[in-house]
């Protein structure tokens, strides 16, 4: 193959998948020259598994990727066919937005956003070598046909593409998702410069007709009747939603699979790659779970231009005739049609715990890793970090600090610490029981944490900053108004008593009235007819910030503790080694990580409370000696 130089670039971004298209939009708005490579156009976001974005733990980091700048949010207010606020029942710290997508409008639309943008280029081809400088720095990238492309930075957002094989029963394929190309040529070139590389495996159910379904069988799940934007940038969406099914296996389901374990590559031993606990095939449930009678299966649409219909909760590598059998004992599955089969992938990826916090990796300046490749599973998860890889990227070319956000201040902060501080065995995925200051991080108040910040590394645009500022002021001006308001027990009891609460015998200010845990905010405009009109996103800051103001006040105490952890640095070049003390286990995990504050190594697995008062008093001997 002869090689030839065919651009220069600051960024070169291999892989154009969800953490793919935020790194280099990221990049490109921060005024750094990208170009983003796809090994297939068709593959720019699109959405191999279920076509939906959100969920538990996932939609805060959706709002946490619009607060600072990102596009998946403001893509799937676009694009959602149907919308749900999940755990309503529960505390806000828990509510998840989560949006069916039309699969194929979604695709489309985020390559429109890449055409248009200003510095980038997005373009087909396949990445085969990074080329790395003596020093390890990235020099270039280098394509399958022999293009070369100069640059001084590379984010790789391979997803499952890299040493992709597709498994159906026996069948085995090397193939990326979907049937389209794997990126195998890669794959060895990173095995063969020494990188760290793993085997993964996820899955995805099949696909079949909507015409072959009978759904009078299948209880119906609508979406909310006033669907909430992802994006601080939209207000309520008004418009017509699909709707999704639910159904269940049963005894006939579970016996055929069982009498076919051995015909499964999961189980029959083809598979290498370790999967996802918190998403597993049909056949890992019932193995795990044999008592349980029935499982759910969701039946969700594609889209709105076709028949296509997603089987959320069957993953399975199992054969195509068996998935056939299986799938018609489930009720209003009868006559199903398949169009698409299951099937489990596997692909490779990097340890995480060869990445700085920044994403970067500690043996090479410049090259950043985002998404499935860092062993996260998850398109919000993928999206989040190659936003995070996307800005240190262009701080990187600048000289500047890296931006890293720490767990006190983000999801963000949570995914990416616990990647590379804790690593992971397994395909990570985000989770709110994951984040200890969850009251703090909630999905509301997603701007007010990280908008700011966003503003100061220059990813933030002015309509985005000008729409925080009013929100913010509104937020402001409507808290002090609701405490400085009163009613008169007349005024509020009859609301009170119609909602099952305890009548009033005072005097009460409306925000003490919010207080009470059966009064939301929206109720309270029976008694407070001179309010104003405030966007869903600032009312309910409003509610939240009232309502729980003194637990919130109790987290932001134990946040200042947090921080004086992070805040204690380590010297870069510390020789933990030679530390008196320090046990061996905590010494080569100490060395391995090199943990950037005290906190950070308090967190690595193997590292004890003991260790860390060795760390401390060695700490303060080296700034006394200085």
């Amino acid at each position: 193959m002869e090689k030839y130089t065919l651009g220069k670039y600051d960024v070169v971004v291999i892989g154009a998948g969800h953490a793919g298209c935020e790194a280099a939009l990221a990049c490109a708005r921060m005024g750094k020259e990208t170009l983003l490579l796809s090994i297939n156009l068709e593959a720019v976001a699109n959405m191999f598994c279920n076509p939906a974005v959100g969920g538990t733990g996932k939609g805060h980091l959706v709002r946490e990727i619009d607060a600072l700048g990102g596009e998946m949010g403001l893509n799937i207010d676009k694009t959602f066919i149907q919308s749900r606020m999940l755990n309503v029942s529960k505390g806000p710290a828990v509510h998840s937005l989560r949006a069916q997508a039309d699969k194929r409008r979604y695709h489309e639309e985020m390559k429109k956003v890449l055409e248009n943008q200003e510095h980038l280029l997005l373009k087909q081809g396949e990445a085969v070598d990074i080329d790395f400088a003596g020093d390890g720095s990235v020099r270039g990238v280098l394509l399958r046909t022999g293009a070369y492309y100069e640059c001084r930075a590379a984010v790789i957002a391979t997803g499952t593409f890299l040493g992709g094989k597709i498994f159906i029963g026996e069948s085995v394929v090397e193939s990326g998702p979907n049937g389209l190309s794997p990126s195998t040529i890669l794959a060895e070139a990173l095995k063969n410069k020494g990188f760290n590389m793993r085997r993964f495996k996820t899955g995805t159910p099949a696909r079949c007709l909507a015409s072959s379904l009978d759904f009078s069988k299948m209880q119906v799940q609508e979406g909310d009747p006033h669907p909430v934007p992802f994006s601080f940038l939209n207000d309520n969406i008004d418009k017509e939603q699909a709707k999704c099914w639910l159904t269940y296996t049963n005894e006939e389901t579970h016996k055929i699979i069982r009498a076919n374990f051995g015909r499964s590559a999961l189980f029959g031993g083809q598979i290498e790659g370790v999967g996802p606990r918190y998403c597993p095939s049909i056949e890992s449930k019932l193995d795990r779970f044999p008592d349980k009678e029935r499982h759910q299966l969701f039946v969700e649409p594609e889209g709105l231009s076709t028949q296509e219909m997603y089987l959320q909760g069957m993953s399975t590598s199992l054969p195509e005739d068996v998935q056939q059998q299986f799938y018609e004992t489930i009720p209003g599955l009868e006559n199903i049609r398949l169009v698409r089969a299951a099937y489990a992938i596997e692909y490779d990826c990097i340890d995480p715990m060869d990445l700085k916090l920044s994403l970067e990796h500690r043996e090479h300046p410049g090259f950043f890793c985002a998404g499935q490749f860092n062993g996260s599973s998850g398109y919000e998860e993928a999206a989040a970090q190659g936003l995070i890889a996307g800005i240190n990227a262009a701080l990187y070319l600048d000289g500047k600090e890296p931006f890293v956000l720490d767990r006190s201040e983000a999801y963000i902060g949570v995914l990416i610490d616990d990647l590379v501080t804790k690593g992971t065995n397994e395909p990570y995925r985000m989770m709110t029981s994951r984040a200890e200051y969850r009251l703090i991080l909630r999905q509301d108040n997603a701007d007010l944490r990280l908008t700011e910040k966003g503003r100061a590394v220059g990813l933030v645009s002015d309509e985005r900053w000008e729409r925080f500022l009013a929100d913010k002021k509104a937020m402001e001006e409507e808290v002090q108004r609701l405490e400085n308001t009163t009613v008169t027990p007349s005024e509020a009891n009859p609301l009170i008593e119609s909602l099952g609460g305890t009548p009033l015998d005072n005097r009460v200010s409306l925000s003490e009235l919010l207080r009470r845990p059966e009064i939301t905010y929206d109720a309270l405009a029976a008694v407070d007819p001179e309010r104003p009109a405030l966007s869903y996103h600032v009312r309910t800051k409003v509610e939240v910030s009232l309502k729980y103001r003194g637990y919130i006040d109790k987290q932001l105490a134990q946040i200042e503790k947090f921080k004086k952890l992070e805040g204690q640095t380590i010297p870069e070049g510390i020789d933990y080694m030679s530390m008196e003390g320090l046990r061996n286990e905590a010494r080569e995990k100490l060395t391995d990580i090199r943990p950037v504050s005290v906190g950070q190594a308090s967190r690595i697995s193997g590292v004890s409370p003991a260790d860390i008062n060795v760390l401390l008093v060695q700490l303060e001997r080296m700034r006394r000696k200085h």
